[in-house]
């Protein structure tokens, strides 16, 4: 491998890490609806930066529409609660973190597009979970929190193998995808991730959608189909 594929799969996983902290953080503190929706922003940065960097112009007035109606979508699904004192300042707060997980997701799948070249995508996934691995552990012990690693309830340790699990088949697929295709049509596809999130909020959290969010969950897709009929 080249140095300079090293060097952007690195930044890719560094992203990438950043992203997750972001994300979860932002869970710990809003509703799955809520923070899921803004997450998948990432996809709208990272279509319009491809386009300007990689040239992924063909049918370019169907890319840029597709994106707007996501970007439509996305709003509409945030919904502002009326509240006030702490309440209000914790809202400001998961969005913070939402916004910043989008921002880093975008800057990974770049990254990884440019780091991936001539790079069999199994191996450059691999390589960027290394990366995301030693940071991760990294901020559990610069926090002193690695003797808690040991006490972890054994259900809830269940679920967090289940979802790295989930996590690595994703990558595998989406890199190779990112790999083979259009990163500004692969993201929009890889995000449609945002139906089942939904779907799964409902029925575990009983986290309801408002007639407003469902009309941006339907655009979101609407979008994404159009993107990935047309690319």
């Amino acid at each position: 491998m080249e140095p300079r594929s090293w060097l952007f799969l690195v930044l890719s996983g560094l992203a990438t890490g950043a992203s997750w902290i972001c994300y979860f953080k932002a869970l710990s503190i809003g509703d799955v609806n809520k923070v899921v929706p803004v997450d998948k922003m990432s996809t709208v940065l990272a279509a319009l930066i491809a386009i300007a960097l990689f040239g992924e112009t063909s049918n370019l007035a169907v890319k840029l529409g597709g994106t707007a109606v996501i970007t439509l979508g996305t709003f509409l699904m945030i919904e502002k609660q009326q509240s006030t004192g702490p309440e209000q300042q914790q809202d400001r707060t998961w969005l913070a973190y939402a916004l910043g997980a989008a921002v880093f997701a975008a800057l990974a799948s770049i990254l990884a597009k440019v780091g991936i070249e001539g790079v069999e995508s199994n191996l450059a996934t691999a390589i960027r979970t290394c990366v995301v691995l030693v940071m991760a552990w990294a901020i559990v012990a610069a926090k002193g929190k690695m003797g808690q690693a040991v006490h972890v309830d054994r259900y809830e340790l269940v679920f967090l193998a289940a979802s790295g699990i989930a996590t690595g088949a994703s990558w595998l697929l989406y890199y190779y995808a990112i790999a083979a295709g259009q990163v500004s049509v692969v993201v929009q596809v890889d995000k449609l991730s945002i139906v089942v999130s939904v779907l799964f909020a409902r029925l575990a959290f009983n986290e309801k959608l408002s007639r407003r969010s469902a009309i941006g969950l339907a655009l979101i897709v609407l979008g994404t189909a159009a993107l990935a009929v047309w690319k």
